[in-house]
């Protein structure tokens, strides 16, 4: 048996645990939620004292697994480091360990273990500007004619008036000399639709599928400006240069598109039981012996849905308009009846008859998907957003 397993942030972990034995047809191939074992959750560390932006506090937007970070930790069966995006004003990136997860059955926070700081919090993205920024970090192993290994990053906003926008580069492990290089952008894409989660495509399946290109992009926007569903990228930038000069535009090749509801010039294609209240918001290429997935994670709207407020209030198009309702009513917005914390599944092999002209970038359909509130520990309501963050994982371990 190979395993793959869950840690939720705080952080939490989830080991997942496929049978890799024998030839398998397309469906069997795929990771299923009963695939997934919960093995617990840890706290992350206090930021820098005296500091709001250099902490976790509305933190946790970005993530990445480093196999060879916390290399003196050799006493428990958790390896390798986490490079997160902390405080959302600025979200400055810090390494920490990670420790052994545990299981509270009444969920207190003060049983758990707590990582501790490999490196503390350093502005590589410069995003404090940005109104309601998003971003993304990932680790990949030197590619190209690079001579070391790189984290790369993704940088957006909520409301991205300049569709020219640059919102890529990458930087050098040694957060305290980065040497960033960038900016760049997907050729022709919108930055709704590339700039808010970001991942490694499996060797393999690239070689196959989108060769060099070994690092997934995408962003979901509420209201469907990104598409009505998740969208997803392969992209190389070392293929461009080492670095690629400022402004480039870099090649692509889509794996997953639904229609933004800004184009009005074709028929809408939609993921299934979409909500435009919906946020997913990270992602990861999931591989366990021969099974694999590519799962979203996010907060999936249910029941009905509307633009307005949370009691129900809707906002119309033209005036008059209603009054603000009172708090905690009064942020508007994209609502549902309901929310819960989600993961959502894709088959690789149907993104890559994507890549390979066979379907619509609008085809792939969800496969399964897997509800996560009972593990969580922040989830007080049920119109409660934003139940999850990002994720990263251990290919080697099955960690999630």
């Amino acid at each position: 048996m190979n395993k793959i397993i869950l840690l939720f942030l705080m952080v939490s972990i989830l080991y997942i645990q496929p049978d890799s034995i024998g030839e398998k047809n397309s469906s069997e191939n795929r990771l299923q939620p009963s695939d997934f074992k919960y093995i617990g959750a840890f706290r992350l560390p206090q930021g820098e004292e005296g500091s709001i932006v250099k902490s976790w506090l509305y933190g946790g937007t970005g993530m990445t697994y480093y196999p060879h970070g916390d290399p003196t930790d050799v006493i428990d069966s958790f390896p390798g480091s986490l490079f997160a995006v902390g405080h959302d004003w600025e979200q400055q990136v810090s390494e920490v360990s990670i420790p052994v997860p545990v299981i509270s059955s009444q969920k207190r926070v003060e049983e758990l273990n707590t990582a501790y700081t490999l490196q503390g919090f350093h502005d590589i993205m410069k995003v404090g500007q940005l109104e309601m920024p998003r971003t993304d970090i990932a680790y990949l192993p030197a590619q190209g004619s690079q001579d070391k290994a790189k984290l790369y990053f993704c940088r957006s906003q909520h409301l991205q008036d300049d569709l020219n926008y640059l919102t890529h580069g990458w930087c050098d492990l040694d957060l305290s000399h980065p040497n960033v290089a960038g900016m760049w952008r997907l050729n022709g894409v919108s930055p709704y639709s590339t700039a808010d989660y970001l991942f490694e495509i499996p060797v393999s399946w690239a070689s196959l599928n989108t060769p060099g290109k070994y690092l997934a992009t995408g962003r979901f926007r509420d209201g469907g400006w990104s598409g009505e569903g998740p969208s997803l990228y392969a992209i190389g930038p070392w293929n461009e240069g080492n670095p690629p000069v400022s402004g480039t535009l870099l090649d692509y090749t889509v794996l997953l598109q639904y229609t933004s509801t800004l184009d009005y010039t074709t028929e809408p294609h939609t993921m299934k039981d979409y909500h435009h209240s919906d946020e997913w918001s990270g992602g990861e290429w999931i591989t366990a012996g021969t099974k694999s997935a590519v799962v979203f994670v996010g907060t999936k709207g249910t029941g009905n849905c509307w633009y307005g407020f949370a009691n129900g209030v809707v906002w119309p198009d033209e005036p008059p308009y209603p009054p603000i309702p009172d708090p905690p009513n009064d942020v508007r917005g994209w609502w549902s009846t309901g929310f819960k914390g989600q993961f959502i599944f894709y088959d690789p092999s149907d993104l890559a008859d994507v890549a390979n002209g066979k379907k619509q970038p609008w085809e792939p359909q969800p496969y399964a998907t897997m509800d996560v509130d009972s593990y969580l520990y922040n989830v007080k309501s049920s119109q409660q957003k934003s139940h999850l963050g990002a994720v990263a994982f251990d290919r080697v371990r099955g960690y999630f």
